[in-house]
């Protein structure tokens, strides 16, 4: 039996609009595999940031428990939970979030140093990423310098650069024009699945179903995981190469 690498149970979370309560998430319960590519599919507003803003300690649930690892996330002071996304957590947001005043080797090596880990260790992997995502010439460009689909190429790689024991993608695709999109995607799945990550994305895109290891549809903060028959690193192999 695969390692279980991320747990929620029973989460629940609640917003106030116009002073009155809205339900996000109505008592979730999810269970993610090491190693998995697990795809939360749905429209915009079902609840798909919500549950990874929890899973990464950007947001507390209003009740339930988290786990991530062998760590109760949800048990942890904010300081704690902050600490350990950045030493356990890799996250690919949708608008790239790159510091602009940092240069591009600078973006992907400053997790890892405020970790402790020596600059020239960071640096070593952070070059050898930035090789694999074809951006081994652009270290000491500034995030202005770069397009859309290589800025996301970055953030790859410094969801990537701390080892993690998950990656979160928030539409890693969704700020890209189609071509740039399917590269970046491809990209995406052909390092996690390399490096052995667990992988949970959420988009509304249906064409990264096939890819998957399982899917869930989400709406309006309900959670249905469906059966996935599909042989994913088949379709991830024909997909690498076309992209």
């Amino acid at each position: 039996m695969p390692r279980i690498i991320a747990r929620a149970e029973n989460l629940r979370k609640v917003y106030e609009e116009g002073g009155r309560q809205r339900v996000i998430l109505h008592d979730l319960n999810l269970t993610i595999y090491e190693g998995e590519f697990f795809v939360l599919l749905g429209k915009s507003g079902s609840g798909k940031s919500t549950l990874l803003n929890l899973l990464s300690a950007i947001d507390r649930a209003d009740s339930g428990r988290i786990f991530i690892g062998d760590t109760e996330l949800t048990a942890l002071s904010e300081q704690a939970q902050t600490l350990f996304r950045r030493d356990h957590i890799g996250i690919v947001f949708q608008f790239f979030n790159l510091i602009p005043t940092l240069t591009v080797l600078e973006n992907i090596t400053l997790p890892r140093e405020l970790g402790g880990q020596p600059r020239k260790r960071a640096e070593a992997r952070a070059r050898h990423l930035l090789e694999r995502v074809g951006l081994a010439g652009r270290a000491d460009s500034f995030p202005d310098k770069l397009s859309g689909g290589e800025q996301q190429r970055v953030a790859i790689a410094r969801a990537l650069a701390h080892e993690p024991l998950l990656v979160l993608a928030d539409e890693p695709t969704g700020n890209l024009d189609e071509e740039n999109g399917q590269r970046v995607l491809a990209l995406l799945l052909e390092l996690t699945r390399e490096a052995g990550k667990t992988l949970i994305m959420a988009t509304h895109n249906p064409e990264v179903v096939p890819f998957a290891d399982r899917v869930a549809r989400m709406h309006d903060g309900h959670l249905l995981i469906e059966t996935q028959n599909a042989q994913p690193a088949s379709a991830l192999a024909s997909f690498v190469e076309t992209a």
